[in-house]
């Protein structure tokens, strides 16, 4: 464990919201985001609503591929913009920036290897083994149709409603169990509470578990 004093802003971004604490804080803060949200409307959002807040550096959990602190790839549900900016120079301090299901992975991860499948706006997925954080893109993988993002993301449970919403969700679940072979998998993101039951392996997360994943990333070695 590093020596560490720095206080630290984590900011969530999701599909809908934008949720951001700070430590030593109470409560997060939730912001609205959307289909065409874009860093240039996020900042000055966050710097308002965080502005009585003290903090020395920042992580990012965002909903898309990272690799070596830099977003890769647009978002599928919000707007453009979000490759080529540096928030290091908007914000004025040191940043991380991680995949927001790794994020929530790293906060949920107990000691045993780790699944994380979030059901948010989209799916997110993240495997942690040891102190090695594996963002997969698994929403994206071929299922069905289309992907499985499709039927377990929040459109298709608005559209065709919570049963068959759920079946999908129990499906994705014995199939992403049955390809990494986890101890533990965790079910988070906004949407795990609709679940009228929790499967056999699984346990319950919660989106708290995304800041103090955000928290954590500063505090100790773990490799990304």
């Amino acid at each position: 464990m590093k020596e560490f004093n720095k206080k630290i802003l984590v900011i969530d971004i999701g599909g809908s919201n934008v949720k951001i604490l700070a430590t030593g804080q109470p409560e997060r803060i939730k912001i609205p985001s959307g289909s065409d949200f874009s860093p240039e409307q996020m900042v000055p959002l966050v710097k308002e609503h965080a502005s009585e807040w003290e903090y020395d550096a920042i992580t990012i959990g965002f909903p898309g591929v990272v690799k070596h602190n830099k977003i890769i790839n647009e978002p599928v549900n919000m707007g453009s913009g979000w490759t080529n900016f540096d928030f290091q120079a908007a914000f004025n301090c040191p940043i991380k920036i991680i995949n927001d299901a790794a994020m929530q992975a790293l906060g949920s991860f107990e000691g045993k290897k780790l699944l994380f499948l979030g059901l948010g706006t989209g799916l997110g997925t993240s495997i942690v083994i040891n102190k090695t954080i594996i963002p997969i893109e698994g929403g994206h993988l071929p299922y069905k149709k289309s992907t499985f993002e499709s039927y377990i993301g929040k459109p298709y449970l608005f559209n065709n409603g919570q049963k068959r919403w759920e079946k999908h969700v129990f499906k994705t679940i014995e199939i992403f169990a049955d390809a990494f072979q986890p101890e533990d998998i965790v079910l988070g993101g906004g949407n795990s509470k609709l679940l009228t039951e929790v499967p056999e392996g699984c346990r319950l997360g919660t989106n708290q578990n995304a800041f103090k994943g955000g928290f954590r990333l500063w505090e100790d070695d773990y490799y990304v």
